[in-house]
């Protein structure tokens, strides 16, 4: 809940007699807002399906949901994918935007068949969206400027400023990570892959599909297999266990490249970015609007 709380305009942190989460209430962009964190250590499609039945349990007005967090990005010849850099997830095709990448059955010579597709989000959300879209187009983007001003009011999360161009290594998928630290430091950078460098270092957001599973990604033969075969930009955890009982749109800040290399140094400010970007899009979103939708515990089917 750390990240969350200082994109927040004002905030109270409160416990619900009914469940097991910690909330923090508050507003964002002029909407009433409850925030809820998966347990510290304990990620997964479980544990995100857990917390957000208790919410919906306990919050029963809820219209739809934001999923904010960080995940390891899939770079590819059409997608220059950065560190730092946004994935949301955004219907295409047959998909609205999250695929469960592990989830089907083995058919004849051992093909492997997906089975199940998993729900779009809300209109109203992608109805904003594409606005923001429009925004961005023009250079009007907000996120700097949001993160900008958590920093001026927080100067002791330096954390999460843009973590330089000379940290962000993308290697070659043969080479493997040579030493039992996490950071880089004894990697070649011989066997980096060179890109273009851009104009500027604000993060890029990418609009597509994202791969949820029940399992860390850390092997980058893999990452460009799915990434391949399905189109994704980004791998994460937790989504798949949501989108079905809770509408939502998964924003994701881009925090390793989901292979041997993975580290901690791009989460914080991966984690500022995906909040940032969210904090924007509720700007395009009127209040009353909100109010034309019908609460989530409506929508879903079964007991929550």
């Amino acid at each position: 809940m750390s990240n969350a709380q200082y994109t927040v305009d004002d905030y109270t942190v409160a416990w619900a007699a009914s469940d097991h989460n910690c909330y923090l209430l508050g507003h964002v962009q002029g909407h009433n807002v409850v925030v809820a964190c998966l347990p510290a250590g304990i990620y997964g499609p479980t544990s995100a399906a857990t917390v957000a039945k208790d919410l919906l349990r306990t919050f029963k007005s809820v219209r739809f949901g934001l999923m904010v967090g960080i995940d390891g990005g899939a770079p590819s010849s059409d997608h220059d994918i950065l560190l730092g850099d946004i994935v949301v997830s955004q219907p295409s095709g047959t998909t609205g935007g999250v695929i469960q990448y592990a989830r089907g059955k083995t058919g004849r010579e051992e093909h492997f068949e997906r089975t199940g597709t998993l729900n779009t989000p809300p209109q109203v959300l992608l109805t904003a969206l594409a606005r923001l879209q429009t925004e961005h187009i023009t250079g009007e983007n907000r996120i700097p400027e949001f993160i900008s001003g958590l920093i001026a009011k927080y100067p002791k999360m330096k954390g999460f400023t843009y973590r330089g161009e000379s940290n962000d290594c993308l290697f070659h998928t043969e080479y493997e990570h040579v030493s039992a630290n996490l950071d880089c430091e004894q990697c070649d950078r011989a066997h980096a892959i060179l890109r273009d460098a851009r104009d500027d270092t604000h993060p890029v957001t990418h609009y597509g599909n994202i791969a949820s599973g029940d399992q860390l990604i850390k092997n980058a033969t893999m990452r460009n297999r799915i990434s391949k075969e399905l189109g994704v930009l980004c791998f994460e955890m937790e989504a798949a266990g949501l989108m079905q009982d809770f509408p939502c749109l998964v924003v994701r800040g881009i925090c390793d490249y989901a292979d041997a290399h993975k580290n901690n140094a791009w989460q914080e400010y991966g984690a500022a970015v995906a909040a940032a970007f969210a904090k924007e899009l509720l700007s395009f979103i009127p209040a009353d609007r909100v109010l034309q939708e019908k609460p989530v515990p409506q929508l879903v089917s079964g007991e929550l």
